[in-house]
């Protein structure tokens, strides 16, 4: 058994891709338009996984897009993506700036919480040793559920 992809439901395609790609930093590795089932899935790898997922696909996130409007509920149930990322206070102020709420600051310098447009929990952990407690995330509160 191996681990290929997640799937998480996207209300907006495009805000979604901003999210995702633009400020997160995955890259899209491939998409299918379905006319008749009316959906369109975009996968998308870590930097580092995009060899892997150019040979296995996997581990990927699926975004699946329904061209007819939909309401989605999430739970607690689902839990959280991970990632790690070089250095977490670069990848939080690029979300920060890009609009994005950081829930859970790196106050420790290790990890981070922040959510997609569409509610979906994603962890940053800072690959390697923590980075040493600096300003503005040491004394930043929670912000919001993560």
């Amino acid at each position: 058994m191996r681990y290929l992809h997640t799937m998480v439901r996207v209300t907006d395609l495009d805000a979604s891709l901003r999210f995702w790609c633009d400020l997160l930093g995955l890259e899209e590795v491939r998409r299918m338009d379905n006319e008749a089932g009316r959906y369109t899935l975009v996968f998308l790898a870590a930097p580092n996984d995009l060899d892997r997922s150019a040979a296995e696909r996997s581990p990927e996130v699926e975004l699946t897009y329904n061209w007819d409007p939909e309401t989605y509920t999430g739970g607690r149930n689902f839990g959280h993506l991970a990632y790690k990322v070089d250095d977490i206070y670069a990848a939080c102020r690029r979300l920060m700036d890009g609009g994005v709420t950081i829930n859970r600051p790196p106050r420790d310098g290790r990890m981070a919480f922040v959510r997609s447009p569409d509610g979906i929990s994603i962890e940053l952990l800072q690959e390697g040793e923590p980075l040493p407690p600096a300003e503005p995330w040491a004394s930043m509160p929670n912000t919001g559920s993560w």
